[in-house]
């Protein structure tokens, strides 16, 4: 039985608290971490968790609470490094949420200490997670779409203006960034879990609908891949209906999530035929449908995946080396468009946006922070985007 602490009670603590929950067998929930207790008091009444400890500070925690196994962090980001680092010195395994950190310098430091203790380190990526996902990276991996050319990733989704009220989003310095980091990160770590790590990218932001808000609300993005394909990604917090997609072409046939296969075939004079290439889409739906399903989705099945690699000793399937990588490519998506340029490929370690503090040294204020608000209402679990299971 895994003792677990969970540090920050915010809205994202309640998907994370359901999914132990839904692990009663393998875990338990001992301490609950918020510098509001009165949240962390909520969430143990709410989930009636009579044993949970509450403290208002993640090192009262650490120093009172030996048996912890697992310290799940689930802060606003610009503390996930300290706590997780802090964590895995006191030789506990670490769950962080996304983003991994707020600098490439600091996941860089969350990797060596976790290195340095020999625990579990992963960083959720819950869209990983999922039957749609899962089963489109089964069609791409079975080699039938041939060889990519394109995607397109639309990471769309729609906030209203208040949501930037809350004290610490809509800033640089403590949220980290806007859409493309707190939001297009799901749909950034799937595309370079399906492709890989492109070499250049080059890319554009602004904000249009969030005055009260000092970061992006919309970006456009390219990644140029070593073998010369491209992915188009839009990161966006103004697209009513949030209607997600990820869009794959091979030089066989195209797929997507939702999922979809279509194979065209030329005539002779390379203009499509009217009939398509049905033997390769029936191939490519069945590597889909006869995939299993996953036993646990989204953040259930993420915390089943971190629970086995502690029981097995095992590495998670989304370790912080590949936590870092999709902050790799949301650093450079802000270093091309504060700068204007193409930005090659690993950021160095002398590079300014590589440093804590240096996005945000850098970043344009698009809007004054007008408002602070120190908590909203509970409303219980927040949506997690358009749920590209529905149907399967």
């Amino acid at each position: 039985m895994l003792n677990i602490a969970i540090v920050g009670t915010g809205n994202i603590s309640h998907n994370h608290i359901q999914s132990y929950l839904e692990h009663g067998q393998r875990c338990r929930i001992v301490a609950l971490v918020d510098i509001y207790p009165e949240k962390a008091h909520e969430k143990k009444a709410r989930y009636h968790l009579d044993h949970a400890r509450v403290y208002d500070s993640h090192q009262q925690m650490l120093a009172a609470e030996p048996d912890i196994d697992i310290v799940d962090v689930c802060t606003p980001p610009y503390v996930h490094a300290e706590i997780s680092i802090d964590a895995l010195n006191a030789g506990r395994h670490v769950l962080c949420e996304k983003p991994m950190a707020a600098s490439l310098e600091e996941c860089d430091a969350m990797i060596a200490a976790q290195k340095a203790s020999g625990k579990t380190l992963s960083i959720v990526a819950q869209n990983r997670f999922t039957d749609a996902f899962w089963r489109l990276k089964a069609a791409l991996d079975s080699g039938l779409a041939g060889k990519i050319c394109h995607a397109q990733v639309d990471s769309f989704w729609w906030r209203g203006h208040c949501y930037y009220d809350l004290w610490w989003r809509g800033t640089w310095e403590k949220e980290g960034g806007g859409c493309t980091l707190n939001h297009a990160v799901h749909h950034i770590d799937a595309i370079q879990w399906m492709l890989g790590f492109p070499s250049e990218v080059v890319a554009m932001m602004t904000n249009v609908a969030h005055d009260n808000a000092e970061v992006e609300d919309l970006s456009a993005a390219i990644f140029k891949y070593p073998g010369g394909a491209l992915t188009q990604l839009t990161a966006s917090v103004v697209h009513h209906g949030e209607d997600q997609k990820i869009t794959i072409q091979g030089d066989k046939a195209r797929i997507s999530a939702p999922w979809e296969a279509f194979a065209s075939v030329s005539a002779d004079n390379g203009f499509p035929q009217e009939t398509n290439d049905t033997t390769r889409e029936t191939q490519l739906n069945a590597v889909f449908h006869e995939t299993p399903k996953l036993d646990w989705t989204l953040h259930t099945g993420q915390i089943h995946d971190m629970l086995r690699a502690i029981e097995q000793r095992t590495a998670p399937l989304v370790d912080g080396v590949q936590g870092k990588r999709s902050l790799e490519l949301i650093t450079a998506i802000y270093k091309s468009a504060i700068t204007k340029s193409v930005v090659s490929l690993p950021i160095s370690h002398d590079d300014p946006f590589y440093r804590t503090g240096g996005t945000n040294a850098l970043a344009p204020r698009f809007y004054q922070k007008s408002a602070s608000v120190a908590n909203f209402s509970e409303a219980g679990a927040i949506p997690l985007g358009k749920n590209l299971d529905q149907g399967i």
